[in-house]
């Protein structure tokens, strides 16, 4: 498992291997729950980290595309599977959400993770 750390605020982001289907449910997830009026700040923010990460794991597959494809080519998985990397707070904050659809609460802790 390769894992980034983030040497100013010293947290470690894990690759959680999502296919499009995946981070097209999970990204429907975080709109509708950045709507809501009585998310709090703090989680509306890790929310909106998470909905970055989804825009940078693309364009990281975009500029490096032989990372993740030697990572599906050994697992077995489909081309659209790519790594979104989070912080345990971004993944708390995004598995709190009632609208998370099951298949992505399931790939986000168990599934493909990493």
């Amino acid at each position: 498992m390769t894992m980034a750390y983030e040497q100013q605020t010293r947290v470690v982001l894990v690759p959680h291997w999502l296919s499009a289907a995946d981070r097209d449910g999970l990204a429907a997830a975080l709109e509708s729950a950045l709507t809501r009026e009585d998310l709090p700040a703090a989680t509306a923010d890790r929310l909106l980290d998470v909905l970055t990460e989804l825009h940078v794991a693309r364009a990281r597959d975009v500029v490096w595309p032989s990372s993740a494809a030697r990572v599906r080519l050994v697992t077995g998985w489909d081309p659209d599977t790519l790594p979104v990397r989070l912080s345990a707070m971004e993944l708390a904050c995004a598995l709190s959400l009632p609208e998370l659809p099951a298949p992505v609460r399931a790939a986000l802790t168990g599934g493909r993770s990493a």
